[in-house]
């Protein structure tokens, strides 16, 4: 567009005109119009007076059969039906005199407001359109219709069919798209005027009101773009709605356009699917040309009948595509039913989550992970778009041939991701299946260049409209194949069927957990209630293994003292055990009582009574800061009493042991380790180092139970942290606990 244009051209102004009430008609009919009420002629177009000699300013006012008697004799019947508005009623051919003898007019009645509008149009000289003549060319077209396998086929046989039945010399399919460019996808002709075909016109060629009009009434013609408008006389100010009238005036903009395009004559039939239109069939002639009213008829009864054909096999393709898409989908569903996590049904067969919606790359993405599939933007890519969808496209569906309009970003990945199909499947976790199209470069030809509408005439600026029509290409870059609606359902039955299994999965395990739980407090209780009784038998064991011992010992063989001491010992590590267990069991019972502990200190005491017990060992401490925490007191120094217990135990091996304990802060945790050089361990088993009663040696080399770090987990847990642990052979190990970071901590 000219940066130059002057301010007050105004681009919408077409847009704005009344086209409707242009206040006058074509001059190859005239127009009566009279009120529904009374039947009192309201209006009459000024060619009355050369047509039939009437004044029409002596008609009004006057009753339908005062005024026009000849006419109402044949009509005044038809004028009595009730006309729905939207409509223009073709009646019948009547003859009436008029100034050149008796002349047979097209009759046509239409509704408008409060008033019936007549419509006659003298039947055009050596024309033959009797419904014998036209039937042949119906039926031909009707047979070639069933024969036509493809909407191209079937619209090439739309304008071959309309061309002879009006005789134009070019006949158009033209096509609107979704922002109202119309191209043209098929073209009958002769050598009078040039091929148009594949050609796109931009929407402004036809402004929306005029589109409404064409909506609203399927058949105009335009016998000679010359033509001198006739005026309509009324009395009333206010205009005549024309909206349905086959007469009426065409604004002087859209005359310039067809003589610019050389076409003085033009028919034009709407193509309406659904209610909406589809498109047009345009028809063109080198010279003024008129199609009798039966014929222009039969042309729209024509298009009904293509569009019913139109809109089957469109059907019958989105029908084939579901079944197809259907198919997939069920694979997907399969895939998906096999997997512990549907997610892994859909990675693990990326060939068919693309094909579902024929797509050449996809990304599966949640606040976690990100699964990038075939030809995709990079990962920190496919983030930020994860991203810009959950803040500014939170609908469940979303899609786009061009993503790099709506994100600029976009645009350095156009080759693979200029379409955009996304799914949410979690409104939760704002979790997407994302889908990506390649950028498809088009050249697209124009007739004409649609950006230039201004130009300059004797030294100003006005509105024109385009007077070349000589192709124009533009090569149109940063959009890919559209969307097809069957993709865009199938995607979405397949969104359907994913929240379907996770909220059934979701009821699964929200039953489990239940299920656990009761479990779980059923073992709580027992264990508590068999180690409890067990201390008392285990007790007396020991004790009179001892008295025995002590009074009788005297009288024992070597072999019954060695008995007498395997008993106390065993008992005693059993004692222990249960003790342990008691305590194991009593972690889920007892409830939490937080409060500050200064690790610092209580590290410090355990160290101290550590080293008493350990002999003569050579133990070297290395203590770092040991923040303050809040926890329970009592469960968190059975956490530290265990860990450096272990690294005591498992480091004795060792000339100089060596104890580190130390902490540090991790995205809102502290992290406390204890970090020995003893006997460590292979890590593929350190799943197993947290679990009750698992050991990794031997019980004759190191002793113990196996509870304590299944406590020291236990214990970690109930605070909110998690515990995990490091180490190789014969190298050491690290324990360490994470806790969150309370406030008055320090």
């Amino acid at each position: 567009m000219n940066s130059q244009m002057p301010q007050e051209i105004d681009l919408t102004a077409c847009e704005r005109e009344p086209i409707h009430i242009p206040g006058s008609i074509q001059p190859h009919g005239v127009l009566f119009a009279m009120s529904r009420a009374d039947k009192m002629i309201t209006h009459a177009s000024a060619n009355a007076v050369s047509v039939f000699g009437i004044d029409p300013v002596s008609i009004l006012g006057k009753t339908f059969r005062e005024a026009l008697p000849e006419v109402a004799a044949q009509l005044d019947g038809d004028v009595a039906e009730q006309t729905p508005l939207g409509t223009a009623r073709y009646v019948r051919a009547i003859v009436l005199k008029t100034s050149m003898g008796e002349t047979a007019f097209d009759a046509v009645l239409s509704r408008s407001g409060s008033h019936v509008i007549i419509e006659l149009e003298a039947v055009p000289e050596d024309t033959v359109s009797s419904l014998d003549v036209l039937y042949p060319a119906l039926r031909r077209f009707v047979e070639e219709l069933h024969g036509a396998s493809t909407i191209g086929r079937l619209c090439q046989v739309a304008a071959e069919d309309v061309r002879r039945m009006t005789g134009f010399d070019r006949v158009l399919i033209y096509r609107f798209d979704e922002h109202w460019n119309g191209t043209v996808i098929a073209e009958d002709r002769n050598e009078a005027l040039p091929s148009y075909l594949d050609l796109r016109f931009p929407a402004s060629d036809i402004p929306a009101q005029a589109r409404e009009l064409y909506r609203r009434n399927r058949l105009r013609i335009i016998p000679d773009a010359n033509y001198t408008p006739v005026p309509i006389q009324s009395h009333d100010p206010a205009p005549l709605d024309l909206s349905d009238s086959v007469l009426r005036s065409v604004s002087p903009v859209h005359l310039e356009y067809m003589r610019n395009m050389g076409t003085p004559a033009s028919m034009s039939i709407s193509i309406l699917r659904d209610g909406a239109l589809w498109g047009l069939i345009s028809c063109h002639n080198s010279e003024p040309k008129r199609v009798s009213l039966p014929a222009r008829n039969a042309c729209d009864f024509l298009t009904q009948i293509f569009s019913l054909q139109l809109e089957a096999r469109e059907n019958t393709t989105l029908a084939e595509n579901r079944v197809r898409l259907g198919a997939i989908q069920a694979r997907l569903l399969a895939y998906m039913a096999g997997e512990s996590l549907f997610v892994d049904g859909l990675v693990n067969h990326p060939a068919d989550l693309m094909l579902l919606a024929g797509a050449q790359g996809v990304a599966i993405v949640t606040d976690e992970h990100c699964w990038c599939l075939g030809e995709t933007p990079g990962e920190d890519e496919v983030k930020a778009l994860y991203a810009w969808l959950s803040e500014h496209h939170q609908e469940d569906i979303f899609a786009t041939d061009r993503l790099g309009e709506l994100l600029p970003e976009a645009k350095a990945y156009a080759d693979k991701a200029s379409g955009l199909l996304s799914i949410s499947i979690s409104k939760m976790r704002s979790s997407y299946i994302l889908w990506f199209r390649p950028e498809m470069v088009q050249t697209v030809k124009w007739g004409g260049n649609p950006e230039k509408p201004v130009q300059e005439e004797a030294g100003t600026s006005r509105l024109h409209p385009r007077r070349s029509f000589e192709i124009w290409k533009e090569t149109v870059r940063g959009r890919s194949l559209r969307w097809d609606q069957s993709e865009i359902e199938a995607v979405k039955e397949l969104r359907n069927a994913i929240v379907g299994i996770v909220l059934r999965r979701a009821e699964e395990l929200a039953a489990l957990a239940e299920e656990l739980r009761r479990s779980n407090k059923e073992l709580e209780a027992f264990s508590y209630s068999v180690s409890h009784d067990l201390r008392a038998p285990f007790r007396h064991i020991v004790g009179y293994s001892e008295l025995l011992k002590k009074q009788e010992w005297s009288s024992l063989s070597e072999r019954g003292k060695r008995y007498i001491d395997t008993i106390i010992e065993s008992a005693y590590t059993a004692g222990t055990l249960v003790d342990n267990l008691l305590r194991f069991s009593q972690m889920g019972r007892t409830a939490l009582k937080p409060r500050s502990v200064k690790v610092s200190e209580l590290v410090e005491e355990i160290r101290g009574k550590l080293t008493e017990h350990a002999g003569g060992r050579r133990i070297e401490w290395f203590i770092g800061d040991l923040p303050t925490i809040v926890a329970d007191p009592v469960l968190i120094r059975l956490v530290f009493e265990n860990l450096l217990d272990n690294a005591v135990k498992y480091s004795r091996t060792r000339d100089t042991s060596r104890i580190e304990v130390g902490s540090y802060r991790d995205n809102g945790d502290i992290v406390f380790f204890v970090r020995d050089n003893g006997v460590g361990f292979d890590m593929k088993y350190v799943d197993k180092l947290f679990g009750v009663f698992q050991r990794l040696h031997r019980i004759e080399d190191f002793e113990g139970t196996g509870i304590g770090l299944a406590n020291v987990r236990r214990i970690v847990e109930r605070h909110g942290g998690r515990s995990w642990a490091e180490g190789q052979p014969d190298k050491g190990a690290t324990f360490s606990i994470a806790l969150p970071e309370s406030e008055g901590a320090a």
